[in-house]
């Protein structure tokens, strides 16, 4: 299949992206369709329930991590539909053909700018992480619900215009440069230039950059968590979206870890020749593919591990499902008070320290300190 998507089999040859159509007596064989199947099956019904749960949670409580995991899940679904169902599942095993050029061009965008968002709709979880840990004063004049919905919306925008310049990713190769006799086509050396900003960029973009930024916050978050265990009093807590940050951000560090290799390797190697050499390298490639994808179907349960209140919420929302029933009323925060999400300050203890005690407008922007 000649097209060109960010995660498609393409030929081996020609993309740097997928990994091409199976070698004779590939020993994955049937298996990428069948993981996909399963991923897509059981990824896109976890993310809407997340996205139920977490919609729950942000009306309940104006906290700005809800609603970047929120903004993530949302990101992950799209994710899932657009690659692994209409690019891998849809358009090259149900159909079994291209779509149309020009809508072909238009997923391609979508893709990326879906993988972009995915991945960078993190970065400013943790940074909000960052400020409630260490600079607990500064959080609720700094990280509030209107200004997270507003970096939301800049970071889906953004996202999207970053993914633009992937609508002409197919010309690239249009023209190659032919190694064998040493010469190259006209406008060859336009185009290996080419591939090689886009394949670098794609690399920067999606896990080089975003990688450094969870790095080095997160490792002053541990720092200052490390620090203050020893003073921390009974009731207090490293938090839970903290540990979900750790967790997420260091589970796709691994997951994508493999395929950026393959990515660069397929940059810079030429494609193998003989039989066995080509199998291997199409059954790692597609190995990396399958990891890089499983990031987006995994969240949910990872905040099920980690969060009891998720978990419960989760599992109400099933049962009412189940039961056809309503779920019972909850407390909704237009006229909430809330409590800084700082690590350091407990619960039960929230009563002696009025002065971190704000109150929220209908746009969740604060408007009131108690004193």
């Amino acid at each position: 299949m000649e097209h060109s998507h960010i995660f498609t089999s393409l030929p081996i040859n020609s993309s740097v992206w997928g990994s091409g159509p199976p070698p004779h007596g590939c020993p994955l064989g049937p298996l990428p369709v069948i993981y996909y199947s399963i991923l897509l099956c059981l990824g896109l019904p976890a993310n809407i329930l997340t996205v139920i749960v977490l919609s729950q949670l942000v009306s309940r409580r104006q906290k700005s991590s809800y609603n970047y995991l929120l903004a993530l899940a949302a990101a992950d679904i799209l994710v899932l539909f657009l690659i692994v169902f209409v690019d891998f599942l849809l358009e090259d095993f149900i159909l079994g053909t291209p779509l149309p050029p020009s809508v072909n061009k238009v997923v391609q965008v979508m893709e990326f700018s879906s993988i972009h968002t995915s991945i960078w709709i993190t970065v400013p979880l943790t940074v909000d992480r960052y400020i409630a840990v260490c600079h607990p004063l500064r959080y609720h004049t700094v990280s509030y619900p209107a200004r997270t919905r507003r970096v939301i919306l800049a970071v889906y925008l953004g996202c999207l215009l970053s993914s633009t310049p992937y609508y002409w990713w197919p010309d690239l190769w249009l023209e190659p440069v032919n190694e064998a006799s040493g010469s190259q086509a006209s406008g060859g050396g336009a185009s290996h230039l080419g591939q090689h900003v886009l394949v670098w960029a794609h690399c920067a973009t999606v896990y080089l950059v975003p990688c450094s930024i969870f790095f080095a916050l997160n490792s002053v978050i541990v720092r200052k968590l490390h620090r203050r265990s020893c003073f921390r009093l009974r009731g207090y807590s490293a938090g839970k979206s903290t540990a979900i940050l750790l967790a997420i951000t260091s589970v796709f560090a691994a997951l994508w870890a493999p395929r950026v290799v393959m990515i660069l390797y397929h940059l810079y190697a030429a494609p193998p020749t003989a039989p066995g050499p080509a199998q291997l390298l199409h059954l790692v490639t597609d190995v990396a593919n399958m990891l890089a994808l499983l990031n987006t179907g995994v969240n949910f349960f990872l905040y099920c591990f980690i969060s009891k209140r998720f978990r419960v919420m989760a599992a109400d929302v099933l049962r009412s499902l189940f039961r056809c029933r309503k779920q019972p009323p909850h407390f909704y925060a237009s006229h909430n008070f809330s409590i800084t999400s700082s690590p350091w300050i407990s619960p039960a203890n929230s009563h002696c320290i009025k002065m971190f005690v704000y109150q929220y407008d209908k746009n969740g922007k604060p408007v009131c300190i108690s004193s």
